[in-house]
Parts: C-alpha cells; sequence; structure tokens
C-alpha cells in the first residue's frame, strides 16, 4: 500500500499530531498572494447552506478552516468534526476550545460514516480525499449521509500545484511528483465524483506563493511524506538552491493549483 494511503502511517507517522500539517498551513497563511485566504474563501461557500445546517468535515485536521472564521459561524450550525488520528482531533478540540463556540469531535474512518442516512446538510473533505484507500466506497457513503439537497464540499489540487518546489526536489533527489494528490485531483476528481454525484460543480481558487523566508520553505519540504527518505546532504542541496534563488530574486515564486468541487445528487 502507498505511504499516502497507508493509514497506519498517516495516523501514526504524518498526521500523529498536527505539526507537520502547521509547517505547511503557515507557510500558505504568511506568502501567499490571495489576501482572501484559502479557508477564508472555502467557509464563504459554505454560507449558501441553511442557517439550521447540521454539518459534517471529514479529515478536519487541526480545525483551521473553523479557527480563522470562528466569529463567522452561524448560531444554528450543528458542526461535527472528524478524523481517523487522535492527535488531530486533540489538535483540533485544542484550537476551537477556545472560540466559546460548541461543536462535535468524532473518530470516524469517512469509508464507513456512522451516522443514519440523509442525516447531514453538507460535508466537508478539505484536502483529504486522495488519502483515502477505497474512494468511492467513501464517496458512496457520503452520498448516503447527505440530505436530498445535501452538499459535498471537497477540495483538491492540481498537477501544476507547487510545481518549482517539485522541481527542486526532483534535481535534489529521487521523489515521485504529485503522488500524494494525483489519486484525486483537479484532472481526475470530477469524474470521480459523478459516479456518485450527478451535478459536480468546479471552482478555481487564484493564488499563489512569493516566499521571503528560507527557513519557513525548508520547514515545509522537511514536513513532507515525500521527503521522509531524504538524507541530510539532499536537504543541504535544496536549501543552498533556495538560499541562491532568494539572493537573486529576493523571493522564491511558486505556482499554486487549489480547487474546490460542490457536488449534489
Amino acid at each position: 500500500m502507498q505511504r499516502f494511503t497507508d493509514q497506519q502511517h498517516l495516523t501514526q507517522d504524518q498526521y500523529k499530531d498536527s505539526s507537520n500539517l502547521d509547517a505547511r498551513i503557515a507557510l500558505h497563511q504568511k506568502f501567499s498572494t490571495n489576501p482572501q485566504g484559502w479557508h477564508n474563501w472555502v467557509f464563504d461557500q459554505l454560507l449558501q447552506l441553511p442557517a439550521n445546517a447540521n454539518i459534517l468535515e471529514l479529515g478536519c485536521g487541526s480545525a483551521v478552516l473553523w479557527t480563522e472564521s470562528a466569529k463567522r459561524i452561524p448560531a444554528g450550525w450543528t458542526i461535527t468534526l472528524s478524523d481517523f488520528s487522535d492527535g488531530m482531533l486533540d489538535s483540533a478540540w485544542r484550537n476551537l476550545v477556545v472560540t466559546g463556540r460548541s461543536f462535535k469531535f468524532e473518530k470516524i474512518d469517512a469509508q464507513s460514516i456512522p451516522y443514519a442516512d440523509g442525516t447531514f446538510d453538507a460535508v466537508i473533505a478539505n484536502h483529504m480525499l486522495y488519502h483515502i484507500p477505497d474512494r468511492g466506497r467513501a464517496l458512496k457513503e457520503v452520498r448516503r449521509v447527505l440530505k436530498d439537497d445535501g452538499i459535498l464540499f471537497a477540495a483538491t489540487l492540481g498537477k501544476n500545484h507547487m510545481r518549482e518546489m517539485w522541481d527542486l526536489l526532483e534535481r535534489a533527489g529521487s521523489v515521485k511528483r504529485y503522488i500524494v494528490t494525483s489519486a484525486f485531483a483537479l484532472e481526475n476528481g470530477k469524474e470521480q465524483m459523478q459516479e456518485f454525484f450527478p451535478h459536480v460543480e468546479l471552482s478555481h481558487y487564484l493564488d499563489n506563493l512569493r516566499v521571503t523566508d528560507v527557513s519557513a520553505m525548508m520547514a515545509y519540504i522537511c514536513s513532507m511524506a515525500s521527503t521522509a527518505d531524504f538524507q541530510e546532504d539532499m536537504f543541504r542541496s535544496i536549501e543552498r538552491e533556495l538560499t541562491e534563488t532568494m539572493k537573486k530574486n529576493g523571493q522564491i515564486f511558486i505556482e499554486k493549483a487549489a480547487v474546490l468541487f460542490k457536488a449534489s445528487k
């Protein structure tokens, strides 16, 4: 089984806690060119839901989607945050307990959602469907627990996302480009979703990175599952090249390609 869909690896290594994810989120928060911010943009899409919506998030991670928009959450929403990692759920709870807003936290495998048919007005899968071994089973489960007029919000990435970084990683060592997201991406996500949802819309989030801190870029790279087998000399080579790029251009430019699918029955 590939490391990126190996549930034991994901829960006990890559996502045993939120530290790896936090390093990646921090880079985007600090150096993204779109001032709106990814999580605020996604939350804006959720505001089409009813005032009393019942919402389930699968793979909530450290709950940044909700911490960044805590003051905008409608009072009538019922929100269940779930993850397959105990460490992630702990981080989500710690991040949200200070908001004073009520959330439910639950450990859930997206391939077997423990709720009755037609329970939720919305299910959110924010950059996580590509980690699921049996995506068809998970999408079938999502369809089942959604109400007839419910919506699945599923985010993912395109093949050109952070391509400048991937070019650098390939020069430094043997790494399989885009292996993490290629299973469910901009280029093939709609086709997969249409097997279960006849209505699928796609929205692009226009953004790039202009990084001016080599250490932040290195923290991102070191947090990746793709570089887990890199030797120290490979990381030093990457850091040297990033430093040279900074001296030459005053920044490290990285293209982004993030998208959101909205699917309904």
